[in-house]
């Protein structure tokens, strides 16, 4: 199965985040053609800052792997934040592939490099851009149905 394929589940989790009211962000750990973890954004479910998708489907992982050193590959439908990007180093995460890129808070390319700076222990081999437009349609649509909302602006 190759990326794509992938993107596709990690969407189905980021439209679940959308349909309890969280910012449609999903991901999933796969290796050996298999999925590890799942995650989408819950921070507004659990009231809990730490909740983005790529933090629980880590912990997923983690939990069926019985490690911390989850050494996958994470699938996820938006470019990671610094917390993120963190989080993907110190699970010693072997390859990132994300969807569209995240201009106000992206953390792998588009403010900070942080999964590749050399100064940090781990690297991770990173992919961008994968079903992009499908991914950054999903956010645009996200927000502007939050703005049309009936008490937007209250």
């Amino acid at each position: 199965m190759d990326d794509e394929h992938w993107m596709m589940i990690a969407l189905e989790e980021a439209r679940a985040a959308a349909a309890v009211g969280d910012v449609p962000v999903g991901a999933i750990v796969v290796a050996d053609g298999s999925i590890l973890g799942r995650g989408r954004n819950r921070r507004e479910l659990d009231r809990d800052p730490t909740a983005h998708a790529e933090i629980v489907a880590l912990r997923d992982a983690a939990r069926a792997l019985g490690t911390w050193r989850v050494e996958a590959t994470l699938i996820v439908t938006q470019e990671p934040c610094p917390m993120c990007a963190g989080a993907i180093v110190n699970a010693r995460i072997r390859r990132l592939v994300y969807g569209c890129p995240n201009p106000k808070a992206g953390a792998v390319a588009s403010l900070f490099t942080i999964v590749s700076d050399p100064r940090l222990n781990h690297r991770v081999e990173v992919r961008g851009g994968v079903r992009a437009a499908e991914c950054a349609g999903l956010l645009q649509q996200f927000f502007a149905d939050l703005r049309r909302g009936p008490n937007f602006g209250e």
